[in-house]
C-alpha cells in the first residue's frame, strides 16, 4: 500500500490560506508559518503530519498526496475543517 510523508496548515478562510501560500512562494519558511497561523494541532510541529497510508486522510488529501508534486506546496484545499496548504515531502509506492 502506498504511503507518504506530509505537513499542511489548516486556516479557517481560502484568503487566508492563498495569503500564506504566497508568502511561503516569497521565501517564508513553510514550518514557521505552520506554527503561527495553522489551527491543527499538527501546527506546533511545523504541520508535520509524519507517515499515512491511502485512505488514512480525508479523500481531499489523498487526492493531491498520491498523485501531484513532491515538495511543492499545494492549495487552497477544502475539506471539512476548512482550507488547507499542503507540502507532500516524501512518498512510496
Amino acid at each position: 500500500m502506498p504511503t507518504a510523508t506530509a505537513r499542511h496548515i489548516l486556516v479557517a478562510s481560502e484568503e487566508q490560506c492563498n495569503d500564506l501560500k504566497q508568502r511561503i512562494a516569497g521565501g517564508e519558511d513553510f514550518a514557521a508559518i505552520a506554527k503561527e497561523h495553522s489551527t491543527c494541532p499538527s501546527g506546533r510541529s511545523g504541520g508535520d503530519l509524519g507517515s499515512f497510508s491511502q485512505g488514512m486522510m480525508v479523500p481531499e488529501f489523498d487526492q493531491v498526496v498520491f498523485r501531484d508534486e513532491l515538495n511543492t506546496v499545494h492549495g487552497p484545499i477544502k475539506t471539512q475543517f476548512g482550507y488547507h496548504l499542503l507540502e507532500i515531502t516524501s512518498r512510496n509506492a
